[in-house]
């Protein structure tokens, strides 16, 4: 038998904590929720949740030392999966009601409100994946997942360098065009919750799983 991936989601003080522990472990994982410093570097597969405001789920971040846990993990190749505000936290910076926000940097953008006339972007939404996904493998293209924000990178910024391969980019629409996931090596990050998207998030979770 196979032996269960052990996942840690970083308790950092924003996010759907208990609803991401539970899912995780309906797909397989053996899921730690934890601060712990050494615990978060050690997983075979870190979570990065986040619900809120871009700068306090910031603060909380750096509060417990999750962006260096980041950083350190990409460095030596590690996964790391981002999750909503945990997703946007990881472009290079936020704007809400004017103020600017230092996000982790891993990607250039900026996480900025959506130009739609309803918001927040609250329910159900189909998403348009590109073709080798891992994240969205098995998955018919009319599948609908969980979203609830009112902010999100319109725009993707970064350009592949020479023996760097682009990053996958799925896109959704609301009121515009806005970034819906990203995979991009070992650092995965989706806009909407898988955690809350019923079959179609577990299968996107077992997915993840499978590449840890």
């Amino acid at each position: 038998m196979a032996v269960a991936k052990r996942v840690v989601i970083l308790d950092y003080g924003s996010g759907n904590l208990r609803s991401a522990e539970r899912a995780f472990a309906r797909a397989g994982a053996d899921v730690t929720v934890t601060s712990d410093h050494d615990a978060a570097l050690e997983a075979d597969g870190l979570v990065v949740p986040g619900v809120g405001a871009f700068a306090a789920c910031m603060a909380g971040l750096k509060s417990v030392q999750g962006d260096r846990v980041v950083g350190r993990r990409l460095a030596a190749a590690r996964p790391v999966l981002g999750i909503c505000v945990g997703m946007q936290i990881l472009f290079e910076k936020g704007v809400e009601h004017g103020v600017r926000t230092q996000g982790c940097g891993e990607w250039p953008g900026v996480v900025q409100r959506l130009d739609a006339p309803v918001l927040p972007h609250m329910g159900w939404n189909t998403v348009s994946a590109p073709e080798g996904s891992v994240l969205f493998r098995g998955l018919d293209p009319e599948t609908r997942f969980y979203f609830v924000h009112s902010y999100g990178v319109r725009e993707w910024q970064l350009t592949p360098g020479p023996g760097f391969p682009a990053p996958l980019v799925t896109w959704a629409e609301h009121g515009v065009p806005f970034v819906a996931a990203v995979e991009n090596g070992p650092l995965m990050a989706t806009q909407f919750h898988p955690e809350k998207s019923g079959d179609a998030g577990a299968v996107l979770l077992s997915n993840w799983l499978s590449t840890l």
